[in-house]
């Protein structure tokens, strides 16, 4: 009898052990997560973001950097796009473009128009496979996007302090952040490969033409003939809405010019040119820079990693039915 007991023991914590794994399992992220409830799902967000785009070129590198500061705060679940008071109120999210969160919004409004999929879709999941669009659509790979996020229903101002890399950052303290969320030094460079086609305004790397040091007022990690062209698109009392592309060479397109510009001393942050300067990383950028096919690739693996950063599934949180609010 006490054997018998026993077994029913071990038979039920063994069930209980595969019931847990299975429920762990089903909670992952996967690709084909809404096969069966919205299985169009991919193109209808693929043909409103394509809309979207060719209304303005910003689409891209609004929705990518939306993407990244989602991730990096509170995890990939849209509570970026939560309005005000909230996590988009910090500094570090005030010159977020507002056509990331309409690429979002409109992309939304596009997947419950099908009735199959009303209230189905996650607008985390919706900016994960937006993202993946602008790439595609600037000139950049195609990836498989896992889905299966569910939206969080927090969003502060104060989650956003020192969650964010800073333009000034050194090698050391980029590596710190990105690992912390389980990505690696050839992750964050890879990354950082995005700004291929992003877009900075004249305030966050003024210090570099203007006032780096005592000594010398521009950085000297800086190639020279690039800080003067900066400081002619970037006068002392500019505009503080002027923005400037950070690939002078390609800005339109998704390609490993970055890495090249890094070569010649034409990173536009101080966080940009560390990865050429620091010995360290410097044989990654050389590496992408020789070899768009390597960037890629790697691009691909760390956007994907990134992806999966702090994300909800299963039961938690919820799906949301505006973007813009909770439940």
């Amino acid at each position: 009898m006490a054997m018998e007991k026993k077994t029913n023991q071990s038979i039920f914590y063994i069930f209980s052990l595969l019931l847990l794994f299975s429920s762990c399992v089903s909670a992952q992220l996967r690709t084909g997560f809404y096969r069966n409830s919205c299985p169009n799902v991919e193109n209808i967000v693929r043909n409103a973001v394509r809309q979207k785009f060719q209304q303005t070129f910003v689409t891209a590198p609004a929705t990518l950097r939306l993407f990244f500061h989602d991730c990096f705060v509170r995890g990939c679940d849209a509570s970026i796009l939560i309005a005000s008071p909230s996590e988009k109120d910090h500094p570090d999210d005030v010159s977020l473009a507002g056509d990331g969160f309409d690429t979002v919004a409109k992309a939304k409004q596009a997947v419950d128009s099908d009735p199959n999929c009303r209230n189905k879709v996650s607008c985390a999941d919706i900016l994960a496979l937006a993202t993946r669009e602008v790439v595609v659509l600037t000139g950049g790979p195609s990836y498989p996007v896992e889905l299966g996020r569910r939206d969080g229903r927090l969003s502060t101002k104060a989650s956003v302090q020192h969650s964010l890399p800073q333009p000034g950052f050194n090698l050391n303290q980029l590596n710190t952040m990105f690992n912390r969320h389980g990505l690696s030094q050839t992750d964050m460079i890879a990354l950082s490969g995005a700004h291929t086609i992003g877009f900075a305004h004249c305030g966050k790397f003024s210090k570099r033409i203007y006032n780096f040091s005592p000594r010398t007022r521009i950085d000297p990690s800086l190639n020279r003939g690039y800080a003067l062209q900066l400081r002619q698109m970037c006068p002392v009392r500019v505009d503080p809405r002027i923005a400037i592309n950070m690939d002078p060479t390609t800005p339109r397109t998704f390609d490993n010019a970055y890495f090249k510009n890094l070569q010649q001393g034409r990173g536009l942050f101080t966080s940009d040119q560390v990865l050429f300067t620091d010995q360290r990383s410097r044989s990654t950028v050389n590496l992408f820079a020789n070899s768009e096919g390597a960037f890629r690739q790697a691009f691909i693996s760390a956007i994907t990693k990134l992806g999966r950063v702090g994300v909800k599934t299963g039961n938690a949180g919820e799906i949301r039915r505006d973007c813009s609010r909770v439940n």
